[in-house]
């Protein structure tokens, strides 16, 4: 995978080089076809699947313009975080370019509903995420659950970018059958069994479990096109 610049107003663009012609898969929501367990854009026959990694680590430096290429149907995991992305993005720095910035600011509450789980955007000036998280499992339970990230505040590359994904062994299995996390291992996300967190070093955050969720919806909320003023 590489990461190259790309003109003003050209937005977040995957493009899948091992694929002749070459075929660019735009982020954003008309590209969206798979959330399952991760977010997948699609063009055609194309796919390109866990992007939401990448995206958020974009989304988090205010990176407007970015082409990604990559050969082939998923984006590398590396570490299970935004952090290695943030780390290539800041080792190979940024430039103003001249256009002004956009933002889609939410004008009034909209909200979404699924079973006992809810989504919220509200007008606010500024951009807030507040997660609260509950899988009745002691691992994660037992850590702080709820927590709010926002960017007036706090930075996004120390506070955000280094909570990793995380999920069961059971769940491991599953996405393998599916064609997913096939390089999965504790070296990119948190695994737990039924009691315990399995990885040698811990946590990266108390609350490393709700603050991946925050990572990986400023992720998918950037697939909206332009950042937003609005709390989530």
């Amino acid at each position: 995978m590489s990461l190259r610049p790309a003109a003003p107003d050209t937005g977040i663009v995957y493009r899948r080089v091992d694929i002749d012609p070459i075929v660019d898969l735009p982020a954003d929501p008309y590209t969206v076809v798979d959330t399952r367990l991760c977010s997948g854009l699609q063009k055609g026959e194309a796919k390109v699947g866990t992007v939401e990694h990448v995206m958020s680590a974009l989304a988090g430096l205010g990176v407007d313009n970015c082409y990604v290429d990559v050969d082939a149907p998923e984006i590398p995991i590396l570490d299970g975080s935004a952090a290695p992305f943030v780390f290539l993005l800041l080792s190979a720095g940024f430039e103003w370019q001249a256009a002004p910035k956009r933002f889609l600011r939410v004008k009034k509450a909209v909200e979404f509903r699924e079973g006992d789980k809810w989504v919220k955007l509200e007008p606010y000036e500024g951009f807030r995420l507040n997660f609260a998280i509950h899988f009745n499992h002691p691992a994660i339970d037992g850590t702080q659950t709820e927590t709010t990230v926002d960017f007036a505040q706090q930075v996004y590359a120390r506070d955000v970018a280094r909570a990793r994904t995380f999920g069961f062994m059971h769940e491991v299995e599953a996405m393998r059958n599916m064609g997913l996390a096939l390089g999965g291992s504790l070296d990119n996300a948190i695994v737990m069994d039924e009691h315990r967190v399995l990885n040698p070093h811990g946590l990266r955050y108390e609350e490393e479990f709700v603050k991946h969720k925050i990572h990986d919806a400023i992720g998918d909320l950037i697939l909206a096109g332009h950042p937003q003023l609005a709390a989530y």
